[in-house]
């Protein structure tokens, strides 16, 4: 069987080796005589799957003592409900940059809760770019700040944080968490779906500093407050159990395999340059996100004609290259090169194109 290169955004293809051992065990895990989708949440054998997942994260990201590692349920869009009910409750302020759709969604629903306060959009400008930010308008009362570090659907990252001093820095981490070393202790809070880096979807990682929890506001709904889901260890009510243990499979291929975050930021900065290059010399195709806040992980690019760019794509699917059409809020394309995409695949990916564009030029 031949498999394609994925360019999904998300779900996105997962590590071949991960895959693989998944399989061995699907029938039975570890000698228990039973599959992981099948076993009790509450099972011995279960129990040290969630507890090795969380303790491998804890390794793997340098996670400190003083933050909660939890696995939870509804996407990364839940916490743009769970982060202002939790967070938000000492003066009932809070401040968002819009740089992208998600985090325009987290914006707009964070406004059901309080006063929220829109520091800085790049909506004007088709969100090409992070928004330049004037820290006169941060306020020092705010009970935190939020931001989306990488744009999924327009290719962009934030590749320098804003110092927002003691007000608790909450960042949307999907589309970028274990890319790179992150300095988790910058943060007050950190989440993510687990879909584009991790796992299958299902599962949502929050990371939160222990001091943030237990403030929720009184009509927080249980499942929603961190501090139920903190006491329980994740354990409230019955979790995404196959994701949690692809979870640990994937963190034990990144210590294991790769070699930890840093070798995995090398690999993906090399995948990412060899597109961007190829695509800042092309006569056809061109990126459209700003040059200094590209994302190494979703890579946006147009032709300028839709019915080409709807050729490419087709072209580039009946070739192996599959999902590589962008969203469909904004068209043209996007390879999304998340860690499991080798680098063969990109290489591969720009011959392609380069054959593309000499036959269509």
């Amino acid at each position: 069987m031949a498999r394609v290169y994925n360019f999904s955004a998300g779900p996105s293809m997962l590590p071949e080796p991960v895959l693989k051992k998944a399989a061995d065990q699907m029938l039975d895990y570890e000698g228990s005589g039973q599959s992981v989708c099948e076993m009790s949440h509450r099972s011995p054998v279960y129990d040290k799957i969630i507890r090795d997942a969380q303790a491998l994260l804890r390794e793997v990201m340098n996670i400190p003592d003083n933050y909660k590692v939890l696995f939870l349920q509804g996407g990364a869009s839940s916490q743009f409900t769970m982060v202002p009910m939790n967070l938000m409750t000492k003066n009932g302020k809070a401040d968002y940059v819009a740089s992208g759709q998600f985090s325009s969604k987290a914006y707009q629903e964070a406004k059901r809760y309080g006063d929220v306060k829109l520091i800085a959009t790049s909506k004007d400008d088709s969100f090409s770019h992070i928004p330049e930010l004037d820290p006169k308008e941060f306020r020092p009362d705010a009970d935190y700040f939020h931001i989306c570090m990488n744009n999924t659907i327009y290719g962009t990252k934030w590749h320098t944080l804003p110092d927002t001093g003691d007000v608790p820095l909450v960042a949307d981490i999907s589309s970028c968490i274990l890319s790179e070393p992150i300095d988790v202790t910058k943060f007050g809070l950190l989440y993510a779906g687990a879909q584009k880096n991790v796992a299958p979807a299902g599962l949502t990682i929050v990371i939160v500093r222990e001091d943030l929890i237990g403030h929720e506001m009184e009509i927080t709904p249980t499942m929603f407050n961190y501090k139920t889901m903190a006491d329980n260890d994740s354990m409230y009510n019955t979790p995404p159990c196959f994701p949690i243990y692809m979870c640990k499979l994937v963190l034990e291929w990144i210590r294991d395999e790769v070699g930890g975050l840093e070798k995995m930021k090398e690999r993906n900065e090399r995948k990412a340059k060899l597109l961007y290059d190829f695509l800042d010399q092309s006569k056809l195709f061109k990126p459209t996100a700003k040059k200094e806040d590209r994302s190494i992980m979703n890579v946006c690019f147009v032709t300028g004609d839709k019915e080409l760019d709807a050729k490419f794509v087709k072209a580039a699917e009946e070739a192996g290259f599959v999902n590589i059409k962008g969203h469909r809020s904004v068209g043209g394309m996007r390879a999304s090169i998340y860690n499991a995409m080798p680098e063969e695949g990109i290489v591969k990916l720009v011959a392609f194109m380069d054959r593309f564009e000499k036959e269509n030029a």
